[in-house]
């Protein structure tokens, strides 16, 4: 009887341990799903290593431990679009006739 209660304690105490070894596209899969049923209309959840440094919230680490998922609400990093170059046709002005 005493050997069945140890053999419960170490599985319950090593359980979390099984827990935390998932596979990070996954776990990122998992957190997004979470957020948008969340209502959260834009936000992006990076994987990052355990030891960089992060611009937003760790709200989830995996791989064992040697990564972590960082989220920041709001649009993803991207470059604005008045920042991008006119069109080389609106640019260049129009071709004009000349009188006969």
């Amino acid at each position: 009887m005493k050997s069945l209660t140890a053999i419960a304690a170490s599985l319950l105490i090593a359980s979390p341990v099984f827990a935390q070894v998932k596979p990070c596209e996954e776990l990122k899969g998992e957190i997004d799903a979470k957020i948008k049923a969340n209502g959260v209309p834009a936000f992006t959840t990076t994987i990052v290593d355990k030891d960089a440094a992060e611009d937003g919230k760790v709200v989830g680490t995996c791989e064992g431990g040697s990564k972590k998922i960082v989220y920041t609400r709001g649009e993803a990093m991207s470059a604005p679009a008045a920042a991008a170059p006119a069109p080389a046709a609106a640019a260049a002005p129009a071709a004009q006739k000349s009188p006969r």
